[in-house]
């Protein structure tokens, strides 16, 4: 069971968070591969003005995230406001800007997939998890967790072969929307990256401490 406080945990301009998430009944809220490059794309039009995307990974009834809210949030927001002639409530927090963002990508691709797949009501749980993140450790620790998840679950015989995840894209040059410059640079380079992964396979890792649902 995920803790309380992962419910009630604030978001505060720059610091990181692993969110996570699932369907509301279990089942999958992924069909094929076009819902997945789908909730990916919708995830950055509606998150990337807001968040720092590191690590992700996408399963069958789930997803996890590691991330970073941006710096300077609300004066961004408010400037990027003026400049198209609305108004940008003075009371709205960091938290409620990046909720409410959130909120408006779930719905997105909920409607969608409601739609693709002759279904109604509600597809993923509310509110949706948050822990924050304040340790190096456990952030690095926690990058091989996220994608190490689909092996776990049985969804593959190795994690690195799995295609939702940000493994193998933190390991390209292609430009994309990730922070893998700054991931790799938490364990040294791209070597070390892929051992600290290699090596972990052998750690057994105690779900408490990330303290997550599946």
């Amino acid at each position: 069971m995920a803790l309380t406080e992962h419910y009630l945990t604030k978001f505060e301009e720059g610091r990181f968070y692993h969110i996570y998430n699932r369907s509301i009944d279990r089942k999958p809220m992924f069909k094929n591969e076009g819902n997945y490059e789908f909730f990916l794309k919708k995830y950055y039009a509606y998150l990337s003005q807001v968040i720092d995307t590191y690590t992700y990974c996408l399963l069958g009834n789930h997803f996890h995230l590691l991330v970073s809210v941006k710096e300077k949030l609300q004066s961004k927001i408010r400037a990027a406001s003026k400049k198209l002639s609305n108004v940008v409530d003075k009371e709205k927090t960091t938290h409620d800007i990046v909720s409410h963002q959130f909120r408006k990508f779930f719905q997105s691709y909920a409607m969608a997939f409601n739609t693709q797949q002759n279904r109604t009501g509600t597809l993923f749980q509310t509110p949706f998890k948050r822990a924050l993140v304040t340790e190096q450790q456990y952030l690095t620790r926690l990058v091989y967790y996220i994608h190490s998840n689909p092996q776990w679950h049985g969804l593959t015989d190795d994690f690195r072969n799995w295609k939702w995840s940000s493994y193998n894209s933190i390991l390209n040059d292609k430009p994309d929307k990730l922070k893998k410059k700054d991931v790799i640079e938490w364990f040294g380079n791209k070597e070390l990256f892929k051992q600290f992964h290699d090596q972990m396979q052998n750690v057994k890792i105690d779900k408490k401490y990330y303290l997550e649902d599946d």
